[in-house]
Order: C-alpha cells, then sequence, then structure tokens
C-alpha cells in the first residue's frame, strides 16, 4: 500500500472515530412522556370524533403548554371496574409513564357492591406500581337514586385510595359537566365537545402535577444509575 493511500486511509478513519466521539457526547433525547387514559366511556368518549375526546384534548392542552407527552386513550365504552382489571395488563403496554385510571361508573349505575368496586380499583393500582407506572386516580360519584347508604360508601371509594397510595386525586370527572345539559349528549349523561374541553381545562393542574411526579422519579433513577 503507498503512503498517500495510508494517508488517506488514516484521514478516514480519524474522521470516523472523531464522528463517533461526537455522537457518543451528544445528549440523549428524552423521549415523549407516555400516559394512558384507561376507563369507560366517559374516558373513551362515547359518540364523539378522536379530537373531541378526553385525551385528546388534554393532549393538546399539555402541549400547549411545552410539555412533551402523548396520551393514549384505552377507554372501553360500558366497563365496569372487573372489565377493567380483567384487561389492565394488555390495555397498558410495556413503556408507559403514568395512568389515568377512571373506572367505576358503570359499577354505580348497575348497582355493584361499593366493596368490590373497591376491591377492583385497588388491584388495579397495585398492579400499576408494581410495574413503576405513576398513577393519577379519578374519581367518580354515585348518582342520587342510589340511595344515601350506596352514595356514601361508594364515594369515599376514591380518596380512601388515593391516600393509602399517596396518588394524584381528581376527585370528579364530569366536575363542570353534570348537571349542565348544554355541556351533556342527548342521554344526559356524557360529555358533548364542550364538555370534555371544560373537563380538560380543569383537569391539566393534576395531570401537570403528575408529570411533575413522573420526571422527579425519572430523575432520581437517573442519579441511581
Amino acid at each position: 500500500m503507498g503512503f498517500k493511500a495510508k494517508r488517506a486511509d488514516f484521514r478516514r478513519w480519524t474522521a470516523l472515530g472523531i464522528a463517533a466521539i461526537c455522537l457518543s457526547a451528544a445528549p440523549a433525547i428524552a423521549a415523549p412522556l407516555s400516559i394512558v387514559g384507561f376507563g369507560d366511556s366517559l374516558m373513551a368518549g362515547y359518540e364523539l370524533p378522536q379530537d373531541q375526546t378526553f385525551t385528546a384534548k388534554l393532549q393538546s392542552e399539555l402541549k400547549q403548554r411545552g410539555y412533551d407527552v402523548v396520551i393514549a386513550n384505552a377507554g372501553v365504552s360500558g366497563d365496569t371496574s372487573s372489565d377493567g382489571l380483567s384487561r389492565l395488563a394488555w390495555s397498558v403496554p410495556d413503556g408507559t409513564d403514568a395512568v389515568l385510571l377512571e373506572q367505576g361508573a358503570n359499577d354505580a349505575l348497575r348497582g355493584v357492591s361499593p366493596e368490590k368496586t373497591k376491591a377492583n380499583l385497588d388491584a388495579m393500582i397495585g398492579r400499576l406500581h408494581d410495574r413503576g407506572i405513576a398513577v393519577l386516580l379519578v374519581g367518580m360519584l354515585a348518582p342520587p337514586n342510589m340511595g344515601e347508604a350506596y352514595t356514601k360508601t361508594f364515594d369515599a371509594i376514591f380518596d380512601g385510595l388515593a391516600k393509602k397510595y399517596d396518588l394524584v386525586f381528581y376527585p370528579f370527572f364530569l366536575d363542570g359537566v353534570a348537571t349542565h345539559p348544554d355541556r351533556q349528549l342527548s342521554d344526559g349523561l356524557h360529555p358533548n365537545d364542550k364538555g370534555t374541553s371544560i373537563m380538560a381545562e380543569r383537569f391539566l393542574p393534576y395531570a401537570e402535577k403528575l408529570i411533575d411526579e413522573v420526571r422527579a422519579r425519572q430523575a432520581e433513577a437517573g442519579k441511581k444509575g
């Protein structure tokens, strides 16, 4: 091999080495925060286009405020807490950072035992925690026609679990929509486009608190790593 060829090879390998060093020294680009909205028809966006659902509105609000997030909609109409527990593993994929856990509305409508609802929610939170996934618990209120005793027991489920696990807690998912016909579909139960906008707006500070919690966990894990 001639001197010129050797020099050319040397320059080529030097350039490749410098490039490799530069790439290894470059800061890693953080992946978007992965959040799953896990619930029933209220989360799914019953009879609404995808861009009018709660999860889509909340993602848009967060992005406007500079948060790099992706919120997947894992709501299923008709879900009870038992249904949610049975599909939790495959509805919340590996790599999920946080879950907005909204379950129980259909339990109340069907008169499911509050003890059963509580046990199912407790199990879901436990399984998500075991996977290192942060949880924001979304509260629900029983309809008044279920009677005072049922309502009192059911309504207390969510605050109790939030305290047990020290969760970010949103007390009532339909806050600002329930009892407002202009913010509901004709069925008087589900939010319309205006309703989901109000829900996302009111939910926003709680979502930001959840994101702060997840980022703090990630930073702590990075220090240990």
